[in-house]
């Protein structure tokens, strides 16, 4: 089992910025994978961003150049930095990890790129 402590949405104008965190409960290394998806409304959830069982970091296309993952294995924590953000950025943003017992996912915390 892992426990999330995601942090970091809300409410920014078009152009604008946030920076998502998310804690977990485990030593990082106990993860075959970890990253960040999203759902908007009406839609299915995506994958944004994750740090792959390969050692590579994956991004979806419509995120490259605007959004960068990154971790602290100190904190057991990952972030995703958002830039340039878009109104079609809208939705809540879930972290996930994937480990020997199963797939786990975090609470979702809503992002909201309107004017």
């Amino acid at each position: 089992q892992v426990q999330f402590a995601e942090s970091g949405g809300g409410l920014v104008q078009p152009g604008g910025s946030l920076r998502l965190s998310c804690a977990f409960s485990r030593n990082i290394y106990s993860f075959y994978n970890m990253g960040w998806y999203r759902q908007a409304p009406g839609k299915q959830r995506e994958l944004v961003s994750m740090f792959s069982s390969s050692g590579t970091i994956d991004y979806s296309d419509s995120v490259k150049g605007r959004f960068t993952i990154s971790r602290d294995d100190a904190k057991s924590t990952i972030y995703l930095q958002m830039n340039a953000l878009k109104p079609e950025d809208t939705a809540v943003y879930y972290c996930k990890v994937n480990m020997w017992s199963g797939e786990y996912w975090g609470q979702g915390t809503q992002v909201t790129v309107s004017s």
